[in-house]
Order: C-alpha cells, then sequence, then structure tokens
C-alpha cells in the first residue's frame, strides 16, 4: 500500500472521531472517539516517518501512546465517578457537578 492509502485512512479515522466528540452525548462514547482521533494521529505520524525515513513520528507516536495510556486511567475514573454519583454517563450531567 501506499503512504497514500494510510493517511486517507488516518484522516477517514479522525473525521469519524471528531463526529462522534460533536455528536454523541454518552461520555463513554465520547471518550472512545477521542481515543480514535489520537489513533489515527498516531497512523499519520507513522506514515510520515516512513516516508521520511527517520524514527522521530515513530518516537512520537510512541509518546502519544503512553499520554493516551495515561489519559484512559483517568478519564474512565472520572466518568465511573460522575455515573455513581449522577447515574448517567451523559455529558450533559456532568456539568451540573459544578460547586
Amino acid at each position: 500500500m501506499s503512504p497514500e492509502n494510510y493517511l486517507h485512512l488516518a484522516a477517514l479515522l479522525f473525521t469519524i472521531g471528531a463526529c462522534g466528540v460533536l455528536l454523541r452525548r454518552n461520555a463513554i462514547v465520547v471518550f472512545m472517539s477521542i481515543e480514535l482521533m489520537l489513533n489515527a494521529a498516531n497512523l499519520a505520524l507513522v506514515t510520515f516517518s516512513r516516508m521520511h525515513g527517520n524514527l522521530d513520528g515513530q518516537i512520537m507516536a510512541f509518546f502519544v501512546m503512553v499520554v493516551a495510556a495515561a489519559e484512559v486511567v483517568v478519564g474512565l475514573a472520572i466518568i465511573v465517578m460522575v455515573y455513581r454519583s449522577r447515574h448517567s454517563a451523559s455529558v450533559d450531567d456532568a456539568s451540573l457537578m459544578k460547586l
């Protein structure tokens, strides 16, 4: 496959993730959409790294995966706490937790 195909796939995945963030109200779906967008960015980074013949993009993609793993831990903990207190995973209900 050519690098253009990978870039088209990354753009498609990023677009699907952005639509999920903008259109859905469930916190878990929004969270998964953000992860999809991060994976699309990783695919683009690795593709450009491969096109230019260096490892900079792959190293950067590794650090993005580390940050995404930390985001999963913190984000799911927040979602679980909101669900326990409100019995709903809606993004609209999360705004009620302000002081």
